[in-house]
């Protein structure tokens, strides 16, 4: 039981959404938890805020420790409870260094994922034409075919690392899950279909699928063209 563990999250959040799957695949279950809306402002509140200063979620916190960087919250729990559950980070050098690189990778893919889904939001009316959104659609999908063609690379029924479950994998599904959301073509990227519908089955996943998405299974189709 991670009764000394609290983490304040967002559903549908892929920062929060990976250190659920890494609690799950690290068998940390029976941590304090407290969803929270986006939409209310509900993200800079005062309890944030005492363990978040920035106001963004995920916000965790075990004993006096705290880790509010998702990423860095993946990696302390893996290395804090190494021998237990799943192990997330491989010994042998290569397979540890695909799983490093693959992991660090998924920063500037959610990037460009956010850039196009929430453009109007990320950019000042002035600012929005659209040249510049043709362009955010352009470095989105050859980030896809890079995707798709390290999968191919792999092999089916790979992870992104590789035969084998790893970090990878948590902090990046969240983002190809995400664009399956909104509309990405399965027809178009077999490969990220095949191992997204190969990781929906993971138990870990399965368990901390967002409640929202389970409530709206498709949200809008903004990708369907990319």
């Amino acid at each position: 039981m991670a009764t000394d563990m609290t983490l304040i999250w967002f559903s549908g959040s892929p920062p929060c959404w990976r250190v659920m799957i890494a609690l799950e695949e690290k068998n940390l279950q029976g941590y304090n938890q407290k969803l929270l809306d986006f939409l209310k402002g509900e993200h800079k509140s005062q309890e944030v805020l005492d363990i978040n200063p920035r106001g963004q979620l995920p916000a965790f916190k075990h004993g006096n420790n705290i880790l509010n960087e998702s990423y860095a919250a993946c990696l302390y729990l893996e290395e804090q409870f190494k021998s237990q559950g799943t192990r997330l980070i491989p010994m042998a050098a290569p397979e540890q260094a695909l799983t490093y690189q693959r992991m660090f990778e998924g920063v500037p893919f959610m990037d460009k994922i956010a850039n196009v889904i929430y453009y109007e939001w990320k950019f000042p009316e002035g600012e929005r034409h659209d040249s510049s959104l043709k362009r955010h659609r352009e470095a989105l999908t050859a980030e896809l075919k890079l995707w798709e063609g390290y999968l191919e690379k792999l092999g089916a029924g790979s992870y992104l690392a590789g035969k084998n479950f790893t970090l990878a994998d948590v902090v990046v599904f969240p983002c190809i899950a995400y664009v399956f959301r909104f509309g990405l073509s399965e027809k178009n990227y077999p490969r990220l279909a095949g191992y997204y519908g190969l990781l929906k089955e993971r138990p870990s996943v399965k368990t901390s699928w967002p409640k929202n998405w389970l409530e709206t299974p498709q949200a809008e189709d903004k990708l369907k063209d990319i």
